[in-house]
């Protein structure tokens, strides 16, 4: 494996990050719907709301292959110590070390410079290896959301994950 990099993204990334949301496995992966528009994503990158932190994950040519977004909530003042993580990695690009160096790098810097205290996620239920990273990362499941989300025709289940930063550091 070569050398991953990871980053803030970039509006100049957005389509780059568009080519990763029109992955199969990315679209079964997330709440993303099929079809993503260039412009959408352009918009994103270039005006993402108060308290997103949006990071890439680079290989090679500085070629993004990975995309990471943590939600702070800056003005929701009893919920200023927690982040919501949404992560997505191009298809060619999946078990190959991406997920965990967004993974790593978003957990250091809500640990080390967010302080952010809880780290929550939705992830299908039926989608083991976003699950099994999470595990590896301190994520526990606490709860399930039944019919949470339409995908392929059919109504799927979501697991609540989330982790504890524990008091120590």
């Amino acid at each position: 494996m070569k050398d991953i990099t990871v980053r803030r993204s970039e509006p100049n990334d957005y389509e780059a990050v568009h080519k990763i949301f029109t992955n199969p496995r990315v679209i079964w992966g997330t709440l993303q719907l099929p079809y993503p528009s260039v412009d959408m994503w352009k918009k994103r990158l270039a005006e993402p709301p108060e308290g997103l932190i949006s990071l890439v994950a680079c290989v090679e040519n500085n070629e993004v292959v990975g995309q990471l977004g943590l939600h702070t909530f800056p003005k929701r003042f009893r919920r200023r110590h927690a982040g919501q993580i949404g992560m997505a990695v191009h298809d060619d690009w999946q078990n190959k070390g991406i997920g965990t160096a967004l993974m790593q790098a978003a957990i250091e810097l809500a640990d080390n410079w967010l302080d952010l205290r809880r780290l929550e996620l939705e992830v299908y239920v039926d989608n083991i290896p976003a699950i099994r990273l999470y595990e590896k990362f301190g994520f526990i499941i606490e709860g399930t959301l039944v019919e949470y989300a339409f995908r392929d025709g059919e109504y799927v289940d979501t697991y609540l994950m989330a982790r504890l930063r524990d008091q120590n550091g």
